[in-house]
């Protein structure tokens, strides 16, 4: 059987710009609700004097989202075409849940930012688009919504194409990465059948744009990056004197006889075989998940990241970061914290804070700390040197989280500059 194409969405909307509802046309027209939610929904829709199918209830799990028709917490949901496998982050929308969209997108590969057309271009659409820069997602789909209440004026939706593109040009994104469909997801309009009402739009429907996206045209290119997750050691018969080094490979592939540095010990060697499930490949691809062998006996542990020798990264005490705050006690200078990079910890003190970054592409104002859904550019001090590249070079290498030494909550998510 053909394999699947793996696509990883992340919705973004304000308050009743219909991400709920959208979402749940997409699982409708796939045929990827069963038949008891789907009762459910006519049943509910009829309890609330709907004469329509309120898709919103497909995927507003909480008992407050249903009662106030709003998204607050992060849901994964999954739904599939006969080439495609899908899995959504539905993110809320609203200011207080930054940190929800944050966590949401950072694994997502695609956003859809939803405008409801008779608002057009608003404060939060801004906020969205700037997470989607920020997370250096792959591309964005502008979903145009509601078109049917604004009688699918084309003239509406070309002005807030407009408006759009002037926030484009402020990002680091090109106009290829991103893609305009105006919709109706209530009426069903684009979303996996084309307009009759919009003939004005020669695009393709939503769904028809993310089949065609390609997994490796999401992926990010760059140096090769393996961190190790597990130490293979067998002591079996048969693979008596086995030892290999199990994870994901990100950034760029890796080949069978590539000279490689293993840090931070800064120890090299070459690999000897690269074991993909059962069988030994020359080459690993960028996402793989594979087991190497080496050809000389040096000491690796979890934790430790494999590199080529031609493409070692930075090695510093000190670094410089965009912070997205996610708790509630704020970020200061001298606040001192646990610092997760990958799978190794190192404590890190706030050395400064440069500035609280307007989420308009403005710029950035002065600040002596952050609050709950702040963003910010802030310098660290670290106990010891961490290996890491720019989130821009490698979203794996140049991440991290602050957690708090005493309560051992998250209070932060970095991406090194």
């Amino acid at each position: 059987m053909e394999n699947r194409k793996l696509i990883k969405i992340a919705t973004a909307g304000s308050v009743d710009d219909g991400k709920s509802t959208l979402i749940g046309r997409l699982l409708y027209d796939t045929g990827s609700l069963t038949s008891d939610k789907l009762e459910a929904i006519e049943r509910n829709s009829k309890q609330r004097g709907y004469d329509y199918l309120d898709f919103s209830l497909a995927t507003d799990g909480l008992v407050a989202e249903r009662e106030q028709g709003i998204t607050i917490d992060v849901a994964h949901i999954y739904f599939n075409t006969d080439k495609t496998n899908f899995i959504v982050a539905d993110t809320p929308g609203h200011v207080e849940y930054t940190r929800n969209m944050v966590t949401g997108a950072s694994t997502s590969q695609v956003a859809i930012i939803l405008i409801d057309a008779r608002k057009g271009v608003i404060e939060q659409t801004y906020r969205h688009f700037f997470i989607s820069n920020l997370l250096r997602l792959s591309h964005v789909v502008v979903a145009v919504n509601k078109m049917d209440l604004v009688d699918y004026d084309e003239e509406v939706y070309l002005k807030i194409k407009s408006d759009f593109e002037e926030l484009v040009a402020k990002s680091d994104f090109t106009t290829d990465q991103i893609t305009f469909i105006p919709i109706s997801a209530l009426k069903g309009e684009n979303v996996s059948q084309k307009s009759d009402l919009m003939n004005w739009y020669i695009g393709n429907t939503l769904l028809d744009h993310l089949e065609v996206l390609e997994p490796a045209d999401l992926q990010e290119s760059s140096a090769a990056r393996f961190p190790v997750q597990f130490v293979i050691r067998p002591k079996t018969e048969a693979y008596h004197d086995f030892r290999g080094f199990a994870g994901k490979v990100y950034g760029g592939n890796l080949k069978k006889g590539d000279s490689i540095t293993v840090l931070p010990s800064l120890t090299t060697s070459k690999i000897k075989a690269i074991h993909f499930f059962e069988k030994e490949v020359e080459e690993a691809a960028i996402g793989s998940s594979i087991t190497i062998t080496l050809e000389d006996e040096v000491n690796v542990s979890r934790g430790d990241t494999i590199v080529k020798n031609s493409d070692l990264p930075k090695s510093e005490k000190s670094i410089s970061a965009t912070i997205c705050q996610v708790n509630a006690k704020p970020l200061k200078v001298g606040d001192k914290y646990t610092l997760q990079h990958g799978v190794n910890r190192v404590l890190a003190k706030v050395e400064s804070i440069q500035g609280r970054i307007h989420t308009d592409f403005s710029g950035e104002e002065a600040s002596d700390q952050l609050k709950l859904n702040d963003i910010g550019q802030v310098t660290f001090k670290l106990s010891k040197a961490i290996h890491f590249d720019s989130y821009k070079q490698n979203k794996s290498t140049g991440s991290f989280i602050l957690i708090d030494e005493g309560s051992y909550d998250t209070v932060s998510v970095g991406f090194i500059n």
